[in-house]
């Protein structure tokens, strides 16, 4: 899957899922944007591409601030006008019990989950629709297509990036711009790594490859749905989850 030419921004791009995404679709030859919050996290990410010839470029971004965000996207802009892909990898939660958490932490939560990702499409989508083309791809969870265990807040917030990209698709397939999602399952992420163990086991052992995904295998899927393979698919829910959960 050939991607030269093609410019594309991917937030949560310094670390885990994120990360893997921005150096796959390099790879493919795009010119990436990686945002995130994490500076020093993210030059590194966006360095170690440029060693391997690719194009890569870091810009800080919080996507739950209104004025971060404009800033990112006219930093974006500025250097290559209108994205071709945009790719909503950042995201957060922590597994607690639902009767354990409090407002500010679903604020938190929804913010980065749910309200950030419509933000940055909104800032982008204007130039998308002007020019009659674009490939969104958000990156949800498994978590909110069937729920998980300690993660309802979480789990809302996702299933509701599900119905938006779905929502959105319908709205913007006339001005030939694709809009998919890609659900991970458990996957070896930092995010993951402060999971208690015991829920781990649980996650390991329901599995039936018996192991948790790579970043690198749900950035493949994304790849898919960046790429000239997808041109007739929109408003679709992709889990990539080693098969926890198969649709019946």
């Amino acid at each position: 899957m050939n991607l030269s030419g093609k410019t594309a921004v991917v937030t949560g791009a310094a670390s885990g899922i994120g990360q893997a995404t921005a150096e796959t679709l390099a790879e493919a030859g795009a010119r990436v944007f990686l945002g995130d919050i994490a500076r020093e996290r993210g030059e590194a990410a966006a360095a170690a591409i440029r060693a391997k010839g690719k194009q890569a470029t870091y810009v800080h971004v919080d996507v739950t601030d209104d004025a971060s965000l404009a800033a990112f996207a006219e930093a974006v802009r500025a250097q290559a006008g209108v994205p071709d892909i945009i790719v909503n990898g950042a995201g957060w939660g922590q597994t607690k019990p639902f009767w354990e958490t409090t407002p500010e932490f679903w604020d938190k939560v929804i913010n980065l989950n749910f309200v950030g990702p419509m933000k940055l499409v909104k800032v982008f989508l204007p130039g998308m629709i002007e020019r009659k083309s674009g490939k969104i791809v958000n990156i949800s969870s498994d978590a909110g297509r069937v729920g998980s265990l300690g993660e309802s807040v979480y789990s809302g917030a996702k299933g509701g990036l599900i119905a938006f990209t779905k929502a959105l698709a319908r709205e913007t397939a006339r001005y030939g711009i694709n809009v998919n999602c890609v659900c991970p399952g458990p996957t070896d992420t930092p995010l993951l790594e402060a999971v208690p163990e015991k829920i781990r086991e649980a996650f390991r052992s329901a599995i039936p490859f018996r192991r948790f995904a790579k970043p690198g295998e749900i950035a493949d899927a994304v790849l898919f749905f960046a790429s000239a393979r997808s041109e007739y698919i929109t408003g679709q829910v992709l889990s990539v989850s080693g098969g926890l959960t198969m649709a019946g």
